[in-house]
């Protein structure tokens, strides 16, 4: 499992989720995706989304439509992207 994780500020947290909806990660592959929010800045977004592969977790970041969504959204300066690998999980 690789794990993307997208960082970033929005003007308007309800303006931004109106737009992410129509291009969550699982429409293109993830298995999941959850929104996360600063707790001293719920205007600060983290995206973590479950790829399969690499390829497929980059393959999303590098659509022209996210960008252009991220923009339609509201996201302030550039956002950190950042991709990880699983390679432990602990359930409780």
């Amino acid at each position: 499992m690789f794990m993307l994780a997208i960082k970033h500020d929005v003007e308007d947290y309800d303006a931004w989720k109106a737009v992410y909806d129509t291009l969550p990660p699982t429409e293109a592959g993830a298995s999941f995706a959850r929104v996360n929010r600063a707790v001293d800045s719920p205007e600060t977004v983290l995206v973590v989304a479950g790829f399969s592969s690499a390829e497929a977790a980059k393959s999303f970041v590098e659509m022209p439509e996210l960008r252009q969504k991220m923009g339609e959204a509201g996201v302030v300066g550039e956002p950190r992207i950042e991709l990880y690998e699983q390679v432990d999980s602990t359930e409780g």
